[in-house]
C-alpha cells in the first residue's frame, strides 16, 4: 500500500508530496525540518520539536501560515490515515511567497546492539555549519562529510571548526566524559538537539557536572570515554576516531544516559 503524506495541512498519496523544482525558495534550499520518532503510535518530544521548528524558521527570517495546531492535526491524521506505529516522520517547511509545508515518513530508524556495546567509528572533518543554531535544510558540507566517513568505514563525521574544537557530528550531538564531568558545546555554537535536552538531564541526575566547554581535536584522547546523540541514536559510544581506539573507561556511564533517555520517551 502506498503511503501517505501531509501537503500543506491535507492528506495526499506520497507521490503527491514533491517539491516544484523551478520555485526559487526550492532552489536555495530556503527551508526548515524536524525529524520524529513515532512509537507505538505516540509522537516523541513533540513540544519541543516543534519550539525547536519555530526557532528555526525565526533565525532564517522564514515566515509561514502554519501553526502549531496545523501541524499537530495534520501529524495525527497521518498516523490515523495510516495506522502508524513505529516510524521516523519528517516535518518540512519551505518559504516564499507561498509557502509549502509537508510531512512525510518512513521505517523508524534503528541500529544493531553492537553500536550500543561495542561503540562505532567516526572521522574528523574540518568544517562548521552555517547557522548552527537552525535546523536547516543547507546540508551540503554535512553529506560530502559523512560520505567521506563511511567510505572509510565509519558511523559518523565530527566536525571540527577553525579553533580545533570538536563540536557536534553531522547528525548527532557529541559529549566527552571526564572525572564525572561531562564536556560539551555550548548551544550557540550547534544545533541543540532534543535527545540532547534529555541526555544532559540524564547527566545531571546522575551526579555528573555540565561543563559547557567542546573537547579539542588534540585531547581527545584524554577523556575517559567519548559519546554521540540524536533522536534516532539515543547515546551511542564512540570507540574510534580516525582509526584510533579512543578510551571506553566510562562507557557504562553512557548506557545509563541512553536507558533513562529512552524511558522518558
Amino acid at each position: 500500500m502506498e503511503r501517505s503524506a501531509i501537503r500543506n495541512g491535507k492528506i495526499v498519496r506520497e507521490c503527491e508530496a514533491v517539491l516544484p523544482v523551478a520555485y526559487r525558495e526550492v532552489q536555495y534550499s530556503f527551508s526548515v525540518y524536524e525529524a520524529l520518532r513515532i512509537i507505538k503510535g505516540h509522537v516523541v518530544h513533540l513540544d519541543d520539536h516543534l519550539r525547536r521548528l519555530a526557532m528555526s524558521c525565526s533565525a532564517i527570517h522564514l515566515i509561514h501560515p502554519f501553526d502549531d495546531q496545523v501541524i499537530s492535526s495534520s501529524i495525527e491524521a497521518l498516523i490515523k490515515a495510516d495506522g502508524i506505529q513505529n516510524a521516523t516522520m519528517r516535518i518540512l517547511i519551505v518559504g516564499g511567497d507561498k509557502p509549502l509545508f509537508f510531512i512525510t515518513y518512513t521505517d523508524l530508524l534503528s541500529y544493531p546492539d553492537s553500536y550500543y556495546s561495542e561503540g562505532i567509528g567516526c572521522t574528523l572533518y574540518h568544517g562548521e555549519r552555517f547557522l548552527p543554531e537552525a535546523k536547516t535544510s543547507n546540508l551540503l558540507m554535512q553529506y560530502i562529510a559523512l560520505e567521506e566517513a563511511k567510505s572509510k568505514g565509519a558511523f559518523e563525521a565530527l566536525l571540527v571548526n577553525r579553533s580545533g574544537l570538536v563540536l557536534e557530528g553531522t547528525r548527532s550531538n557529541f559529549y566527552g566524559l571526564s572525572n564525572d564531568r561531562l564536556y560539551t558545546a555550548p548551544d550557540n555554537l550547534v544545533l541543540s538537539g532534543i535527545t540532547r535536552i534529555s541526555v544532559l538531564k540524564a547527566a545531571k541526575a546522575i551526579g555528573l557536572e555540565i561543563v559547557y566547554n567542546p573537547p579539542a581535536e588534540t585531547s581527545l584522547h584524554e577523556f575517559d570515554s567519548l559519546f554521540i546523540s540524536s533522536t534516532s541514536m539515543g547515546a551511542m559510544p564512540v570507540r574510534r576516531i580516525n582509526g584510533i581506539e579512543m578510551p571506553r573507561r566510562a562507557w557504562s556511564t553512557i548506557a545509563e544516559i541512553c536507558r533513562l533517555e529512552r524511558e522518558w520517551e
